[in-house]
C-alpha cells in the first residue's frame, strides 16, 4: 500500500505546475489516482504464487522425473512426436511442444500457465461430460492440440508431465484464486471479430515469426524431430479444431497477453481490438480436423460461447459462435437456462 500511495504521490509532484491547479482539475487528478489504487487491491483476495525453484530438487528419483516432466513440456517433440526414432513413443501427431501454449515451460503469468493445475483435480469436464482426471486432462491436450493420440495412464512420459505437474503446485490450496491464471479476461467487442482486418494486423506484426502461411520456423530439417523455433499456426502442423486455441476468447486473451514475442500481460503491444481481430483471422484459418466433435459438450447449456462447432443449445450460428458477438447468446442461454431449469455452470 505503502509503494502505491509513494507512486502517486510522485505523479502528482510530476504534474504539479508552478502556479495552484483548479481545484475541479485536482479532483479529477485524485479521483483517477483512487481509482487505479482501487482496481490494484482488488487483485489482493489473489494469491501471487511464486514457482518452486526446480534447481533446488535433489537428484534422487522424484527429481529426475520432475525434470524429465520438465523436458517433455520444453521439447514435447522430441521425446514424443511423430519424428522420434521409436513408433510406439509417437504420441503427439504434430512438431509442436506444450510450451508452445504454456509459455515459459508452464510459468508465465497469463501465458496459460500450469501452476495450479494438478489441485483442480479430479474434477467434473463439461467438454466430456464427467469427472476426469489430471492424466485425462494431459490426454485432451495430446489429442487436441497436439493433434496426436492419448498416452497410457502408466506411461513413463505420462507420470514425468503429471510430476512436474505436481512440482509446479507445490504450496497451493486447492481451489484458492492465483493470480495470472489463464490468458487473462479483456474486454469483449461489441461486434463480430473480423478476420479481414486481422490479416493486416497479421502481416504487421506476427508474419515475421510465423511466417505469411502460418506454418511458422522449423529447428533442423523435417524427420529430425527438433520441432519449432516459432511455432505454426495454422496447417498440418498446427493443433486441431478441437483445440482450446482455436476458441476465439482464448486466442485473443492469450495473444493480447503475450504477442508478439516478448510481452507482457502488464505490457501489451496490441490494442484490445488487434488482438480481437488478429485472433478472428488466425482460427479462421484451416487445421487438421478431430473427428467427433458433435459428441463434445454433452450438455450443451455448458458448451463455451466461443465453441467453433455446433451443435448449439441457442439458435445462434456457428458463424457467431466463432467471432462474436458473445452477448447475445449468453442472454439466449442464460434464459433457456430459465426455462429448462439447468444448473448456473454455465462457461465463458
Amino acid at each position: 500500500m505503502m509503494e502505491r500511495r509513494s507512486a502517486a504521490v510522485d505523479l502528482v509532484r510530476a504534474l504539479r505546475p508552478a502556479a495552484p491547479l483548479p481545484l475541479a482539475l485536482v479532483m479529477v487528478l485524485t479521483l483517477a489516482i483512487c481509482d487505479v489504487t482501487a482496481q490494484q487491491a482488488d487483485t489482493r483476495s489473489e494469491t501471487n504464487y511464486a514457482v518452486p525453484d526446480l534447481g533446488s530438487l535433489p537428484d534422487d528419483a522424484q527429481g529426475r522425473l520432475v525434470r524429465r516432466g520438465r523436458d517433455l513440456v520444453t521439447a514435447t517433440y522430441a521425446h514424443i512426436g511423430p519424428e522420434v526414432s521409436d513408433p510406439a513413443k509417437r504420441y503427439a501427431g504434430n512438431n509442436l511442444a506444450c510450451r508452445n501454449c504454456h509459455l515459459d515451460a508452464g510459468i508465465k503469468r497469463f501465458g496459460l500457465p500450469l501452476w495450479g493445475v494438478s489441485e483442480e483435480y479430479p474434477r467434473y469436464d463439461a467438454e466430456v461430460g464427467q469427472d476426469i482426471s489430471i492424466e485425462q486432462r494431459v490426454n485432451g491436450c495430446m489429442k487436441r492440440s497436439m493433434n496426436g493420440r492419448a498416452m497410457p495412464t502408466n506411461a513413463p512420459e505420462m507420470k514425468a508431465i503429471v510430476a512436474y505437474l505436481g512440482f509446479l503446485s507445490t504450496g497451493v490450496t486447492a481451489g484458492a484464486p492465483l493470480t495470472g491464471k489463464g490468458a487473462g479476461n479483456m474486454p469483449e467487442l461489441d461486434r463480430a471479430a473480423d478476420p479481414a482486418r486481422g490479416r493486416l494486423i497479421y502481416a504487421a506484426t506476427c508474419a515475421l515469426c510465423h511466417g505469411l502461411d502460418g506454418g511458422g520456423i522449423r529447428q533442423g530439417l523435417p524427420s529430425m524431430a527438433e520441432g519449432f523455433a516459432f511455432p505454426p499456426l495454422w496447417g498440418p502442423q498446427s493443433f486441431n479444431d478441437g483445440a482450446g486455441m482455436n476458441r476465439l476468447i482464448t486466442a485473443a486473451n492469450f495473444i493480447h497477453a503475450n504477442m508478439p514475442d516478448g510481452t507482457s500481460y502488464d505490457h501489451p503491444q496490441l490494442s484490445v481490438e488487434e488482438a480481437w481481430d488478429v485472433a478472428a483471422f488466425v482460427v479462421a484459418q484451416p487445421r487438421p480436423q478431430k473427428a467427433d466433435l458433435a459428441l463434445d459438450f454433452p450438455d450443451r447449456a455448458t458448451k463455451p460461447v466461443d465453441t467453433p462447432y455446433g451443435p448449439y443449445l441457442d439458435g445462434y450460428s456457428e458463424q457467431q459462435h466463432k467471432f462474436g458477438p458473445f452477448g447475445p447468446i449468453r442472454e439466449a442461454l442464460k434464459l433457456l437456462q430459465a426455462e429448462t431449469a439447468y444448473p448456473q455452470t454455465l462457461q465463458r
